[in-house]
């Protein structure tokens, strides 16, 4: 795979590549000391996605995770298991892995459904979350992207479907990345979100099993037991989102026992791109709530 697909932004920190037992092998990016916050990203993007929260994010441990979501370079084996609650036990096997458990979780998008699922699923190593614009309840994907991705969940539909992602000015359509975010995202980042599902068969293979994998009774059923999450939890929206409602924002801030609601205005869903300053801001006035004042 090209250097364009491989390339991860500096800021995240150094990658090592974890072994989560059964073939299943994935990157993650580490930097800074202090209370641990793990990152986690939504489908066809990578742990890019983060690079300009995490550096607002000093006096933190930031742990950012590259997910087998579509944006990867490391395939996964042929008979894994992608349903989303397997999905979300990749990230909890992650977080073990990692020696995190208890960490912050700050997820986006799809990351964000399959974060409900992991604390819904195996509480004990999730102290809190972040929900920034993410799939909920029964928007899950968006009917959207069900419809614009639907030839991509037949054997050999991928190339048809991603094709046109070969021209950045395509990828601005509403049918790609253009109402993800305000601007387009910065050539770097935006060619190592498309280039692994373009160059890769491998890829394209696990984006169909990815596609095909989505469990709305699974979310369904991690909402209704979150309705007894004992610990804190962000929901951090996108005022301006045009996939992810606002009404499902306060539905899960209503659901959700600990839940505080902050808004990102001038955002849409990928308000790590739009939005860092204040997504940053949010995050680091949450998570420093939950830390204990050092002793006298």
């Amino acid at each position: 795979m090209n250097e364009r697909a491989t390339w991860r932004a500096p800021q995240l920190g150094p990658a090592r590549t974890i072994d989560l037992g059964g073939g299943r092998r994935i990157r993650a990016h580490a930097t800074g000391d202090g209370p641990p916050i793990v990152f986690v990203h939504g489908a066809l993007v990578n742990a890019n996605l983060w690079r300009k929260v995490v550096p607002r994010l000093d006096g933190f441990t930031r742990v950012t995770l590259d997910l087998p979501l579509g944006s990867h370079t490391i395939p996964m084996p042929k008979d894994v298991d992608y349903r989303s609650a397997a999905l979300a036990d990749l990230i909890a096997d992650a977080i073990e892995k990692l020696d995190l458990a208890g960490a912050t979780v700050a997820a986006n998008d799809t990351g964000g459904g399959l974060t409900q699922i992991l604390a819904a699923r195996r509480p004990e190593l999730v102290g809190a979350f972040v929900l920034t614009s993410c799939d909920a309840f029964d928007n899950f994907p968006p009917r959207f992207f069900r419809v614009v991705l639907a030839p991509a969940r037949i054997p050999g539909g991928g190339s048809a479907a991603f094709r046109g992602l070969w021209l950045r000015r395509l990828r601005r359509l509403p049918i790609a990345y253009g109402w993800l975010s305000n601007e387009p995202i910065e050539p770097e980042a935006d060619d190592s979100y498309v280039l692994p599902v373009l160059t890769s068969g491998e890829i394209r293979r696990d984006v169909r099993r990815l596609l095909n994998g989505f469990e709305r009774a699974e979310l369904l059923d991690a909402a209704a037991k979150l309705a007894g999450w004992d610990k804190p939890a962000l929901i951090a929206w996108s005022r301006n989102d045009r996939f992810f409602p606002p009404a499902h924002a306060e539905r899960l801030a209503t659901l959700i026992p600990e839940a505080r609601l902050e808004w990102i205005e001038g955002a849409r869903t990928f308000s790590p791109e739009d939005r860092p300053d204040r997504l940053a801001e949010v995050i680091r006035a949450f998570v420093g709530d939950l830390t204990p004042a050092p002793a006298a």
